[in-house]
This record gives C-alpha cells, structure tokens and sequence, in this order.
C-alpha cells in the first residue's frame, strides 16, 4: 500500500484489506446469530455499499435476500446537507426483517432518512448495520444495531467509496492527506559523487539524508543498543542482520517527525532491505518514490579514485583491483533493485558526468517528475 492521487487529493493508507474483511465477516455471523431461524432482507445504501452488500451476503451462511436503494448526500469530500432519494425500495417489506447495510455513517442524517421511508413501510423489524461509524460527528439518537469499527472523523476511500467517483475499486481502505513525503533510494558507484548530490538535493528539496555508514558509525561509536549488537557481529567477521540494520533505519526516520522525506544512501542493498523499507514505510502511509542511480563509466571511476587516492589515504582508493572489486559488487545488488525497484516503475538512472551543477539538475528533473 503506497500513497494514491485521486483527482486533486492525495489519499494513504488507513485500514488494510485484511482489517476490513474481518470486520465484515463479524457483522456478518453477528446478525446470522440473530436472524438464523427467518429470511432476512438485506438492503444496501448505495452507492457506496455495494461492496460491502456483496460481501455481508457471500458471508452470511443462511438463505438471505438481497436489494438497494440510493440516497446521495456528498458533493466531493464534504456532506452536502441535503439527503435525496434517488431511488426508491419496490419490494414488498410487510413483516419483513430488514438490514438495513451502511458503508459508513457520519452526521446520522442519511440514517435518519432511512427510518424515514422505511417507517412507512411496516416492516416486522429494522436492524442498521455499518461497516464504519464517525461517533465524533454522529448527531443523531438512533440505535446502530451491527458496528464494524469507530473511526475519527477523517474523509476516507476504498471498499466501495468514493471521491468524486474514483477509490471505489480500492480493496483497503485510504484517508486523506495534506503533505506526501518525497523518498528517494540514492544509488551510485564508488567515486561517482553520491555524497556531494545528496548534500545538494536535501538542501534543495528539505529532504533528509540517511546514510547507513553514518547511522552504524554513530551507533557503535555512542555505544547505543543496537550499536553494540551490530559492533558483536562485525567483531566476529560476521555480516549485519537486516533487521539489525532497519531497526537503526527505523529509529533515525522517527527522529525527524517533521521531515518532508528522506534520501536513503547505503540502503537498501538487497531485495530483501527493499520490501522490509518498503514495510515499514508503509506503517507510516509512505512510500519510496523512486530508485536514482547515477550512471557513471566505470573506468572514468576507476581513474578518478585513484587520484583520489592519492590525498585520501585509504588503500581501497589506491588499488585497481580493490576498486574494480567493488564495482563488481555495486553492480550485482544495484541490477537486483534495479529490477526490484523497475517492476513498481520507480527506478530511474541519471547521467552522473559533468560539473556538480549539471549533474543536480539532472536528478532534479527526475525528483520534479515523480
């Protein structure tokens, strides 16, 4: 689950399929439980029940009818005060015991429009089930007999509603959002100047940069928790656990609360890294919006950190072999995200030769784009 645009909003994600169809499933065996020994008539509030109609029956494991009726009191995300019916009930409902389904109730004042019409119609017994209920703004006193869950008051699509006639089709449930991050996964071989472009483009975009060798190197060196769980498995020669590394990922993200995104730099680094960012992410109704991989011929970087080399004092800087050793190893895991990251149409290689200047803009325009 990633953040969605519909027309000119943005939704995240809220309540996963998995919640929602459970919640169903319990309001379904809630009124089975009630109703096993006569033929109830479900009547879905449409349109936005339509879904949840389909599945309250497909659950329901007694013989049931089915039928509809359409009432309308949303312009976009705002109720409109007004609650038509657009049509109506043909059904003869006489003795009849009737559930009446709901996707969701606010304002009460659909539902209160629904014991209007159905007070005429001398039904034997009226029951109201709603998939989701907004007790905050709930203004009316009428009984809601079969409840899903509580939710605040926050505009919501997905499961068969809408905004403006779009989410409908979305099997989970998303709320409106005012501010999307921008997270970028910041690729780039050894020498081609990942950290002079991060340094750029978080300053630019008031983004913060997450690298994981300067996450470990604080860790260890103040000795925190996680440090010296990481610090136990390097001393033995030992790789560091994924769950090490995104737990040290993770505590860095929740320190800027405040932050407009992130550029990842060092992370992930196998597919593995990716899905569990990916998940943890999305806890937080984020998601990453592309891979950039500056795009560099190897043996102009090759050249260009050994004269590094040079000045820099470190000995993977002077050996050619060491240095084509690591390109061989940035390949490998920057092809298997590559693919990862292709596969969601969010891997983007950009043109990493030229001045510091043109280069920033280049991964501007792919920022801008996405």
């Amino acid at each position: 689950m990633s953040i969605i645009k519909l027309h000119d909003n943005y939704f995240k994600p809220y309540i996963s399929k998995e919640k929602v169809e459970q919640s169903v499933k319990l309001l379904a065996n809630q009124i089975a439980n009630d109703f096993k020994d006569e033929v109830p008539i479900f009547i879905g509030i449409l349109n936005g029940s339509f879904i949840l109609a389909a599945d309250i029956v497909r659950n329901y494991p007694y013989n049931c009818e089915v039928s509809f009726v359409k009432l309308n009191s949303y312009e976009g995300t705002k109720f409109s005060g007004q609650v038509n019916e657009l049509i109506g009930i043909n059904e003869d409902l006489s003795n009849r015991t009737v559930i009446i389904l709901e996707d969701i109730i606010d304002t009460g004042s659909t539902l209160q429009k629904i014991y209007d019409i159905f007070r005429t119609k001398n039904v034997k017994t009226l029951k109201i089930a709603s998939l989701f209920l907004k007790p905050d703004v709930f203004k009316k006193e009428l009984p809601i007999d079969y409840l899903g869950m509580s939710i605040p008051d926050e505009f919501i699509v997905g499961y068969g509603m809408d905004y403006n006639n779009l989410g409908r089709n979305l099997n989970s449930i998303y709320k409106i959002t005012t501010q999307t991050m921008t997270n970028i996964v910041l690729f780039g071989p050894p020498g081609a100047g990942k950290g002079t472009q991060a340094d750029s483009l978080k300053e630019k975009y008031n983004l913060v940069h997450i690298s994981t060798g300067d996450i470990f190197r604080y860790n260890i060196k103040n000795k925190t928790e996680l440090g010296i769980l990481a610090k136990s498995y390097m001393d033995d020669g030992n790789l560091v656990p994924d769950e090490v590394t995104i737990n040290m990922l993770e505590a860095e993200v929740d320190k800027n609360t405040d932050a407009k995104g992130f550029i990842f730099d060092g992370f992930p680094r196998t597919t593995s890294q990716a899905k569990a960012l990916d998940t943890f992410l999305s806890k937080k109704g984020e998601t990453i919006d592309g891979m950039i991989a500056l795009e560099v011929p190897e043996d102009l970087l090759v050249a260009r950190l050994l004269e590094r080399g040079k000045t820099s004092g470190r000995p993977d800087d002077q050996d050619e072999t060491k240095i084509r050793n690591r390109f061989n190893e940035y390949n490998t895991k920057t092809a298997i995200l590559k693919d990862y990251y292709t596969n969601q149409n969010k891997y983007f290689g950009a043109d990493g030769v030229g001045s510091i200047e043109e280069i920033t803009n280049r991964l501007s325009n792919i920022i801008d784009t996405i």
